[in-house]
């Protein structure tokens, strides 16, 4: 339970301890922010981690250190990392899935999460990785449903990479043009906690059309 707290608090304030990480390791923090992407979308067992609410804060601080954390290398290194993090994920679907044993029981390796992006596909298709993008804890698990499913490398990866700038453009650029005006900053847990309720709502319209099918 602490654990979880720990984690919310840093969801809801990551503004200011991705400052405070800054302050402390310098240049660091890119290699921070790339691990924490990868491991996002590279690994089944970590679809907690904060995608979008970590992008919009990075941004913010690229505007906020004036140059001193520069938003270009920020931009080709975090649409790298979820990049890189698909590709792992899909060659671990397409190899190992089946061998991977998921359980509605389980916290790490649920098979609800399978399931509602098995009704993600349905919706939208092979656009999903696309679209899927956008949406927690989906995005996380497209991967490795493409890779069991066994689609088309070269479709995949192209669906990917359009995806995966169009996340961190829209979400970086965000936080980089806006994360520094004053009601933002006085007010960022609530803009965190919209920035995740706006994701949401695809994952919740793929199980609603589910649990309706």
């Amino acid at each position: 339970m602490e654990t979880l707290m720990q984690l919310v608090d840093f969801v809801l304030h990551v503004n200011v301890h991705l400052a405070e990480i800054f302050q402390a390791h310098g240049p660091w923090v890119y290699a921070l922010l790339f691990l924490v992407l990868f491991c996002e979308t590279g690994f089944v067992v970590t679809p907690f981690l904060p995608g979008d609410s970590l992008l919009f804060a990075s941004g913010a601080l690229a505007a906020s250190t004036h140059g001193a954390l520069r938003i270009e290398l920020l931009a080709v290194l975090l649409i790298a990392a979820p990049l890189c993090g698909d590709q792992a994920n899909y060659w671990t679907g397409r190899l190992l899935g089946a061998k991977i044993p998921f359980s509605y029981e389980s916290k790490l390796l649920n098979r609800k999460y399978l399931d509602q992006t098995h009704a993600f596909y349905q919706r939208w298709g092979g656009a999903t990785v696309v679209a899927a993008r956008f949406a927690p804890i989906i995005r996380t698990f497209a991967p490795f449903v493409a890779g069991i499913g066994r689609m088309k490398y070269l479709r995949f990866l192209a669906f990917s990479s359009i995806g995966a700038v169009l996340w961190v453009g829209i979400c970086l650029g965000g936080g980089f043009l806006f994360g520094n005006i004053p009601w933002v900053q006085k007010n960022f847990s609530v803009v965190v906690m919209g920035i995740v309720a706006v994701s949401l709502v695809p994952v919740a319209m793929g199980a609603i059309k589910a649990r309706r099918r």
